[in-house]
């Protein structure tokens, strides 16, 4: 990853707000209680953490990446947003992490995955190790890349190519492995395809305690 990124993070952000749809609106439907910690995984560059942060001014946020590069930008991006004392941030491999180690708490009320899917290889033990994660009454929100079902043949071949330069492979399978792993722990789970299936947008929330 940081090979990947050793270069690209300087202009992720500009590059990736014209494909990466749906970001805002997960942000807007996060809703957190007062007082909530909101765990972002795969944060990148911390552009999300930062607006998140700004809409939710009384939670506490927190992310998590694998790339040191990537977490390079993100820690100059929230001390410019002036935001470094409600933002932790931290190196971790998603698939198996360590909150209490990494930030000193056992799990968190809301957890963001945001086209972060698409780039990790063993994808699925994220999503089972995000909602391990979660307290009683939290939730998981995930935007990726969906099928494009609704959308022309042609410009689902031509999207997929452009972003296998990236090393970005979107995870048709993801809204039915979502459902199984929800189902597993007792968690209610939202699937929708906004944009003509473009993305996929989900929502799984725990049982309150």
């Amino acid at each position: 990853m940081d090979r990947i990124y050793r270069h690209q993070r300087h202009i992720y952000d500009a590059s990736r707000k014209f494909y990466l749809l749906g970001r805002d609106q997960l942000i807007e439907g996060l809703e957190p209680p007062p007082g909530a910690t909101i765990l972002e995984i795969g944060c990148g560059t911390g552009r999300n953490l930062v607006k998140i942060a700004q809409r939710y001014p009384g939670c506490d946020c927190y992310g998590l990446d694998v790339s040191a590069e990537m977490l390079a930008t993100a820690r100059a991006s929230v001390a410019r947003a002036g935001l470094t004392d409600r933002i932790r941030l931290a190196q971790a491999d998603a698939t198996g992490f360590d909150p209490q180690a990494l930030f000193g708490r056992p799990g968190f009320d809301r957890i963001v995955i945001s086209y972060a899917l698409s780039m990790i290889p063993p994808w699925q033990p994220v999503l089972a190790e995000a909602l391990r994660r979660l307290g009683a009454g939290g939730s998981l929100h995930i935007v990726d890349f969906g099928d494009q079902a609704r959308l022309p043949q042609a410009f689902k071949r031509l999207l997929s190519r452009w972003l296998a330069l990236f090393h970005v492979a979107p995870r048709d399978d993801l809204p039915q492995i979502i459902r199984e792993l929800a189902q597993a722990v007792g968690a209610n789970c939202q699937v929708h395809a906004p944009f003509r299936g473009y993305a996929v947008r989900v929502v799984a929330e725990m049982p309150a305690a």
